[in-house]
């Protein structure tokens, strides 16, 4: 009886460390690599993961930290919390299994020397398959190892390809802005150089049109002075025209006047 109640303490105790929770935003390294599935480099991934992002919100965010994929996370959620206190959870060594408990909790009566051989051999068995038990471990640690190293590497390709595709773009955008600001200067040059010409004509054509003006004008103002001169010897020669006219015409009235008195006294001298 009393060996049954150790027993049932020794149990109450196993249980209530394998219901304790790691608080993942809380806990120390050594803490976090008793959680299946997290080594040393992981729990100083959620650590550096945490020291830089805050706390942890959910337990689903602790996917995010490098190295932590689904199957990880599906071996240790069931053990991490993101609040209270910290809970070790005792992991029960390899040797024990339930057969070989019924031996502690109802020993074989004195009496029954036949059940004594079923002892020995029960923990033979279980070492038997402690090696098989290892391999299954190693072999899911390495599947799991390999899992992460070929996500790492899947994440870092990607990385590797956005930083290429990002350094193109901006190659790209630079070729880009060179070619425009090169198009804007050949541009601004050849406006420069048009308006330029355009002047140069505009003044070549003022200056020629201001010369045929003022040849014009030296036509105009000459053919306007031949034109008064011709007047004023025009206006001359009908003066002296006129002139003449009337001397003939006194003259013609003086002759006139002394033919008629020479023949008045023609007329005198017959009376």
């Amino acid at each position: 009886m009393k060996r049954f109640a150790l027993l049932l303490a020794a149990l109450l105790a196993y249980v209530g460390l394998a219901l304790g929770a790691v608080n993942i935003n809380t806990a120390t390294k050594e803490e976090l690599e008793t959680l299946e599935g997290i080594g040393p480099v992981k729990s100083q991934a959620i650590i550096d993961y945490r020291t830089k992002n805050g706390p942890f919100k959910s337990l689903e965010d602790v996917k995010k930290v490098d190295g932590i994929g689904d199957k990880t996370f599906e071996k240790m959620k069931a053990d991490i919390s993101t609040s209270g206190k910290t809970t070790v959870k005792a992991a029960a060594p390899k040797s024990e299994s339930k057969a070989e408990a019924k031996p502690a909790a109802a020993p074989a009566p004195a009496a029954a020397p036949a059940a004594a051989p079923a002892k020995k051999e029960e923990p033979k068995a279980a070492a038997k398959d402690e090696p098989k038990a290892k391999k299954a471990d190693d072999k899911k640690a390495a599947d799991e190892k390999k899992a992460d190293a070929d996500k790492k590497a899947t994440d870092e390709k990607k990385a590797a390809d956005k930083k290429a595709t990002d350094k193109k773009a901006d190659a790209d955008k630079q070729a880009a802005d060179k070619k425009a600001d090169a198009d804007k200067k050949a541009a601004e040059k050849k406006a420069d150089a048009d308006k330029k010409a355009a002047e140069k004509k505009a003044a070549a054509e003022k200056k020629a049109a201001d010369k045929k003006a003022a040849e014009d004008k030296k036509l105009a103002d000459k053919k306007a002075a031949e034109e008064k001169k011709a007047a004023e010897k025009k206006a001359k020669d009908d003066a002296k025209k006129a002139k003449d006219d009337a001397g003939k015409k006194a003259e013609a009235k003086k002759d006139d006047a002394a033919k008629k008195a020479d023949e008045a006294k023609k007329d005198d001298a017959k009376k």
